[in-house]
């Protein structure tokens, strides 16, 4: 069996078994598997179903962290492959099967190569990406001291379903994806017959125009160089056509690319709503949930990355990222103490448009294996090549 096999044969059978959320321990047994009988230091986590491994290299010298997530979507797969979930309500819809493999087989290629290294690599196989804070409990578990001195370069990607042809590798210094953040807003009148809302506080009319505010605020109130993206994903209120319910709900995702817009937003969001509600008699509750920050990029450290990919695979495998992705990563807690860089790749099948075909989280995504091999070569580049010119 070839290098490549290899690596189809453990990302299907991760997609076969898909788990969701910190706790992966079938994700975690197959990791051990694939790292088994490599000269690595391997350790496990406490409050997650973490894999830490670090290659010692032949010389001394500092530390590079390459990182993969692990966990998947509580999405039921609808692609029909014949590698398909076989957990209902469960799907790799988002390519962290890919990611998970290529990282083995980085650690493989490594350790075949230590007489090359300068220094140690650090193997970061991370759960609970979609939401859980993986990567800031594996930090707070201490993976960025696991070889006994901090990285000083950090490595992620992450595959594309979509939009991007395949086999490109794209990257950008500064910010690469979005900081997520939530508001919850609750707007409370008092209830009473449809017939008659004179003789009640009827939330909804409120709560709409709230909805319809928020975009105005952000297209008037911040620089369209310095994006605000607000979606309104979840609104509920009332139980009958003739009732006039006491309260009215709605959830929204907010995606910002700077900290001075994200805390700006923030209060003007607040602000804004209590402001309607008041209009209206009404009050109002919000409550903000802080998300993932901004991932950005250190620009020489994407710079190196962008080199080595051409060099690596070929001129015409890298196209520079014209401007951030609106989704948001755990790898920025990563970056927000060392510097590195986070990649973009496309893996649509062959047989699939990327304009048209069905984005990661769809329970319709697939993704091409033949891309695993190449992002398995360029994590241990990146590796070699970032010791050697410390």
């Amino acid at each position: 069996m070839t290098f490549h096999d290899e690596l189809v044969e453990l990302r299907r059978s991760l997609h076969r078994e898909p788990e969701v959320g910190l706790h992966l321990p079938l994700t975690q047994e197959k990791v051990l598997a694939a790292l088994d009988g490599l000269p690595l230091e391997i350790t496990t986590g406490d409050r997650l179903s973490s894999v830490t491994a670090v290659l010692r290299g032949s010389r001394p010298g500092p530390a590079v962290l390459l990182r993969a997530d692990m966990d998947a979507l509580p999405v039921h797969e609808k692609t029909g492959v014949p590698y398909r979930s076989k957990v209902d309500g469960r799907m790799h819809a988002c390519g962290h099967d890919l990611h998970t493999a290529m990282l083995a087989g980085a650690a493989r290629l490594l350790a075949g190569r230590r007489e090359e290294l300068a220094g140690d690599v650090v193997f970061m196989f991370q759960p609970g990406e979609e939401g859980d804070e993986g990567a800031k409990i594996m930090i707070e578990e201490g993976v960025l001291d696991a070889s006994g001195s901090r990285p000083v370069a950090a490595y992620g990607m992450h595959v594309f379903s979509t939009t991007i042809p395949r086999g490109l590798f794209l990257t950008r210094g500064g910010p690469v994806l979005a900081a997520a953040d939530t508001l919850l807003v609750t707007v409370r009148g008092r209830g009473g017959h449809g017939s008659s809302p004179h003789r009640a506080l009827d939330p909804i009319p409120a709560a709409c125009e709230i909805v319809t505010a928020m975009q105005t605020h952000v297209t008037r109130t911040f620089d369209v160089f310095d994006p605000v993206v607000v979606t309104v994903g979840s609104f509920h209120a009332g139980t009958a056509d003739n009732v006039i319910p006491d309260q009215a709900r709605f959830e929204t995702t907010i995606r910002t690319f700077s900290g001075t817009s994200r805390a700006k937003v923030r209060d003007g969001l607040v602000r804004l709503a209590r402001g309607i509600g008041e209009a209206h008699g009404l009050s109002v509750d919000c409550e903000f949930g802080i998300g993932y920050p901004v991932t950005v990029n250190d620009g020489t450290e994407a710079d190196f990355a962008a080199a080595t990919v051409r060099e690596t695979l070929g001129d015409d495998r890298f196209f520079p990222l014209p401007n951030p992705v609106t989704g948001s990563e755990d790898f920025s807690y990563v970056l927000e103490q060392v510097p590195g860089a986070f990649l973009v790749v496309g893996a649509c099948p062959p047989d699939r448009d990327p304009a048209s075909a069905a984005a990661n989280h769809s329970a319709e995504a697939e993704f091409d294996d033949a891309i695993l091999s190449d992002g398995a070569t360029l994590f241990a580049e990146l590796a070699v090549r970032r010791l050697a010119a410390t």
